[in-house]
């Protein structure tokens, strides 16, 4: 047998015996906000012509679903100010044996497409959420508008989504004393939240990520002060670890990338608006997939063997730095959520 007549492996697994299910497929590396954490006030962003069609987006979603990838995340940048990304969920969710296609969002445009997007076949949505003053919401956001976002979050609830989940970006002396509000907030709306250390992607003048970092343990110990909370066994195959107030269906998570690393459970690979597949979040280690894709159009047997192969260059864990020059230069827009 060829290359083009083997039968593609069911799973994906790197040299550490991690089963790869799980990919993050950025859309876009544009977004419509400037957030102080993710970055720069003035940006350049890639090239249209160097940012994957969304027909080889879904031809590569496809490939990845054969070697047996079951949850799909759409991520940006923000995936809604991409032309044409509900037909890309249409597409990516009548693929079979797909479990699971989520989205992450801002929330902002989440008001018109709602509705839409949960039609096409998205199963879960993560909105950004990491202020409820107004004010605030503005300076960590530079361009955000709360009101759009609160009303994506409504239109979110009222579309029937499986589960809607709140992520907020914590910083000391900025946002740190809204953490119960958030809290009461989503358990109000019977939505789930997860609060996330800051991860220090790209190089940023705004703040020193250092000096306002905020531990998970420090945010937990601040919330069991006004309420209890359980440690749930569940695992979702994301990197959140999950606790739960007594009497409400909703759960709080918390993402530790620096205070409790969770490499050895990382079952998750990312691909760049470009085409670009990272194999950690905290490293450079990637292969292009845009090139493959361009190159053999008609002829799916590269793409899967780029694919299997980028499994041998997974680094075994990331080591997230918060010192100056130190930091990966990459920015999150660039990263894919």
């Amino acid at each position: 047998m060829n290359s083009a007549e083997q039968a593609p492996p069911k799973v994906l697994q790197d040299r550490f015996g991690r089963t790869i299910d799980y990919v993050r497929l950025s859309v876009t590396d544009r977004c419509d906000f400037r957030c102080v954490y993710c970055m720069a006030e003035e940006m350049t962003f890639v090239p249209r012509s160097q940012v994957l069609s969304l027909e080889e987006m879904g031809r590569l979603a496809r490939v990845l679903v054969e070697l047996g990838v079951q949850r799909i995340r759409l991520t940006g940048g923000e995936p809604l100010v991409r032309r044409d990304v509900a037909q890309l969920v249409r597409d990516i969710g009548a693929i079979p044996g797909l479990r699971e296609l989520n989205m992450t969002t801002n929330g902002a445009r989440l008001d018109r497409f709602a509705g839409e997007l949960q039609a096409g076949g998205l199963d879960r949505i993560n909105i950004s959420l990491d202020s409820l003053d107004p004010d605030r919401f503005r300076q960590l956001t530079r361009t955000g508008d709360l009101n759009q976002v609160l009303a994506g979050i409504e239109a979110a609830r009222e579309a029937g989504f499986k589960r809607i989940k709140l992520n907020s970006v914590i910083l000391r002396g900025r946002n740190q004393d809204e953490v119960p509000a958030l809290v009461d907030f989503a358990l109000e709306r019977g939505l789930d939240i997860s609060f996330i250390e800051e991860m220090p992607l790209g190089e940023i003048s705004e703040h020193d990520r250092g000096l306002e970092f905020v531990s998970s343990q420090a945010l937990r110990e601040q919330l069991s002060d006004r309420l209890t909370l359980v440690p749930l066994a569940e695992k979702t195959g994301g990197p959140s670890r999950y606790w739960q107030v007594p009497g409400s269906d909703s759960r709080i998570g918390f993402i530790s990338p620096h205070s409790q690393n969770f490499c050895e459970l990382c079952n998750r690979v990312r691909v760049t608006a470009e085409g670009r597949m990272l194999l950690c979040l905290g490293h450079e280690h990637s292969v292009d997939l845009r090139a493959v894709l361009r190159a053999h159009p008609d002829d799916d047997a590269p793409l899967r063997d780029a694919i299997i192969g980028a499994m041998a260059i997974k680094p075994e864990r990331h080591d997230f730095s918060l010192a100056p020059g130190e930091q990966l230069v990459r920015f999150m827009n660039m990263t894919g959520g």
